[in-house]
């Protein structure tokens, strides 16, 4: 079966981390190129951290970049309080002899895409800036692109806001412009995102055991908590942003629906996924008052057990 060629635009904190090991693992995925965005943490720190994982997953050369150091138009917001300062939680890695492109990550995506004998997945594990610069400078590219999969935004809940998910949420006029691209996209977000997990005993014997990889692993997996109601930090084991790259090897694990959606620029709601999933039109398409969609794919359950599995098998961890 031929490889799946894909570019990984990331803000690698904790669950960027997971999903760069699973890419790099996956015999099915070939990873041309990654860039990187801030987010989790600052961009500086976000290209850091994404070189050290590449040496954790002993990857091949895989040229990496940076880009866009804050939103289009808000302030950058720092998400320590769940990642760490460090972005990884404070996990300690080795420093690393990789070292960026000189190129943007815009020109690095757009060179990638346009050379690229097959057309390419973007993977966005991230707020969406780099890709709306990319699309917006270089609207050539989309026709070079297979689809667009993101992990963001929800159907249901919001966990930047009670309606909003962070990497939407960070930058939504860049999601809105992604939306608007018409490229195929696939919507991998809170209520897939908040179910796929590893167990805490699992996590923690990979942590402890012989095995590098396992042991960065289990350690990430350490740090993916959530907040009780008296604030005690309970574990979750997420494995996150990895469940957007196993999607592109076994959707058949996911209930994908394609529905219309919609990004929230104003009030409280600003970065809500709006999703209609009404099975008739209603007043507001009646009367001509809807606004025009993006229709896209959209991932609204999913075989937990399954893709912790895969998750674990791809990465040799069991």
């Amino acid at each position: 079966m031929p490889t799946i060629p894909v570019i990984l635009d990331v803000d690698t904190g904790v669950d960027d981390a997971l999903a760069i090991l699973f890419a790099v693992k996956h015999p099915a995925i070939e990873v041309l190129a990654i860039t990187c965005v801030a987010g989790n943490a600052s961009l500086e720190q976000v290209v850091e951290n994404t070189l050290k994982i590449l040496d954790a997953a002993d990857a091949p050369a895989i040229p990496v970049a940076a880009g866009a150091t804050r939103p289009l138009i808000e302030p950058a917001r720092s998400a320590s309080h769940v990642h760490g300062e460090d972005g990884l939680g404070g996990i300690q890695l080795p420093p690393t002899d990789r070292v960026a492109e000189t190129v943007s990550a815009v020109e690095l995506m757009r060179r990638t895409i346009m050379d690229a004998e097959r057309p390419v997945t973007l993977v966005a594990l991230a707020p969406q800036t780099n890709l709306a610069l990319l699309l917006r400078t270089h609207p050539e590219v989309a026709e070079k692109l297979e689809r667009i999969v993101f992990m963001g935004g929800s159907a249901s809940v919001g966990n930047a806001t009670a309606v909003a998910e962070f990497n939407v949420w960070h930058d939504p006029e860049a999601a809105a412009i992604v939306l608007d691209s018409g490229v195929p996209t696939l919507m991998y977000g809170l209520d897939v995102f908040n179910q796929v997990a590893v167990e805490q005993d699992a996590a923690a014997a990979l942590a402890a055991g012989d095995d590098p990889v396992g042991r960065v692993v289990g350690a990430l997996l350490g740090n993916r908590i959530a907040l009780s109601e008296d604030s005690t930090a309970e574990y979750t084991g997420l494995i996150g942003d990895a469940g957007a790259v196993c999607a592109l090897v076994e959707p058949e694990s996911l209930r994908i629906e394609h529905r219309p959606v919609r990004i929230e620029l104003g009030g409280y709601g600003r970065g809500q996924t709006l999703v209609d999933m009404r099975l008739f039109g209603g007043e507001d398409i009646v009367h001509g008052l809807a606004d025009e969609w993006a229709t896209i794919d959209i991932a609204l359950d999913v075989d937990a057990p399954r893709y912790a599995e895969l998750f674990l098998e791809t990465l040799g961890l069991k």
